[in-house]
């Protein structure tokens, strides 16, 4: 019987390759997509990764803002690269929400990846006007219930975390709320103060300044920890709502077919990046916690991300376009 060895030897030939090229691998520039604009949480998380990256390897890593719909135009910009590794895309929460707001995905949000990690967490905060004589979640609710209709809630466009933090509370809640979607969180801002809207759930980023000024009144921290930027304000669960935990999110995606060798060496760059004091310190600044973790602790995060995020679309009525 005559055995014929080829295939064995492509195999081993390609075995051979993928282990090269995580040894060598970055041999050139790396270009980080974050499909935003910038100044945002994904950005600055991109930026300080991309600094840590350069200094650890050696090569420059690019920082291309591509923004639009959401976070999809350049998210789909990287699905259709080359599967090398040098083109990322730094996605936000909206990544996991976008297949439950559009009837037609441009890529699968799931398949069409390599996750590599996650990057950071961003607590939202509940924020009321303080035109309003509301000081808890349980009042809001009192309030919202005996006012139905009368609560409007501010969002930074339809379709964000944000946005959907408010409609699971109101779903949880069983209020009447009217969503107002603007086109940012700084737009919403003004409406907010002066009492045109009632409450909105922003990052805590975006308004800790208004809160420390005492412009607007917080009530919850939507994560399951209090936030070390607003240590004072309860999260949701304390104040009542068990069961109650959102966030907006930022992680690092790679091409569908990049080679697991090199998924797992950016894993260990990004996590080292992570865990430098320096960006711990810059993130928690600016209101942002520290990610971290492996590849598939990330992909089964995105997954549940997904499956939570489906439901409340599906409480709310909200119908993809």
């Amino acid at each position: 019987m005559k055995i014929t060895m080829w295939p064995l030897l492509a195999v081993a030939a390609i075995a051979t390759t993928s282990a090269s090229q995580a040894q060598n691998f970055p041999t050139k520039a790396i270009t980080i997509v974050v499909p935003a604009s910038p100044g945002g949480a994904i950005d600055l998380a991109a930026r300080l990764i991309g600094q840590k990256i350069t200094e650890s390897t050696g090569q420059p890593v690019l920082i291309d803002n591509k923004t639009g719909a959401t976070g999809i135009i350049g998210t789909d910009f990287v699905a259709r690269t080359a599967p090398d590794g040098y083109t990322l895309a730094l996605v936000a929460s909206s990544h996991a929400i976008n297949p439950s707001m559009k009837k037609i995905m441009p890529y699968d949000a799931i398949k069409g990846f390599e996750p590599v990690v996650l990057t950071h967490v961003v607590p939202l905060v509940l924020v009321v006007t303080p035109t309003l004589p509301i000081n808890s979640v349980k009042e809001l609710i009192a309030y919202g219930k005996a006012n139905p209709g009368k609560l409007t809630f501010a969002s930074s466009g339809a379709g964000g975390a944000p946005h959907f933090s408010g409609e699971l509370f109101k779903t949880m809640a069983g209020l009447d709320m009217i969503h107002i979607p603007y086109k940012g969180s700084t737009l919403a801002h003004p409406d907010l103060l002066s009492g045109r809207t009632s409450v909105m759930f922003d990052t805590v980023a975006a308004i800790s300044t208004q809160i420390k000024s005492d412009k607007v009144r917080a009530l919850g921290v939507t994560t399951s920890k209090r936030s070390s930027v607003l240590p004072q304000v309860p999260t949701m669960i304390e104040a009542g709502m068990t069961g109650y935990e959102t966030s907006t999110w930022g992680g690092l995606l790679a091409p569908a077919g990049t080679p697991k060798s090199v998924i797992a060496k950016l894993n260990v760059e990004v996590n080292k990046a992570l865990n430098s004091p320096d960006v711990r310190q810059r993130l928690q600044d600016a209101g942002i916690e520290a990610g971290g973790g492996t590849p598939q602790q990330f992909t089964a995060f995105v997954q549940t991300e997904m499956i939570k995020w489906a439901k409340v679309a599906k409480d709310a009525g909200i119908q993809a376009e």
